[in-house]
């Protein structure tokens, strides 16, 4: 069964990068199978697709954050990472790392605050 767990600051000043890696269990991240999304929840609950990277690598970003958003591996360790500059409050949601939209990881939590 595959395992996501999200890791992270919960706390990022204004102006910062955010940093948030996802630990993947149960499959290879480079497996011939569905792509490594990231997906965050704001306060209000609603939900946003940020981008994704598939098994080969290839990334895709949404055009309201591609100026900010980096998503990247680590193949050795099968982690995935986000990371996304100039932070501001509008950035503070909860952080999903999610396969082919079946296997959603608990969730980590992000503040942006001075």
């Amino acid at each position: 069964q595959v395992q996501l767990q999200e890791s992270g600051p919960g706390l990022v000043k204004p102006s910062q990068t955010l940093s948030l890696t996802c630990t993947v269990s149960g499959e290879t991240i480079t497996a011939d199978s569905f792509g490594w999304h990231w997906i965050r929840q704001s306060p209000e609950k609603k939900l946003e697709w940020m981008g994704l990277i598939d098994p080969r690598g290839i990334t895709a970003y949404s055009r309201l954050l591609k100026n900010r958003i980096a998503i990247s591996r680590d193949t050795s360790k099968n982690q995935l990472t986000l990371q996304l500059t100039s932070v501001t409050p509008d950035d503070t949601a909860v952080y999903y790392c999610v396969h082919g939209y079946h296997y959603w990881g608990q969730g980590t939590q992000v503040t942006v605050s001075s």
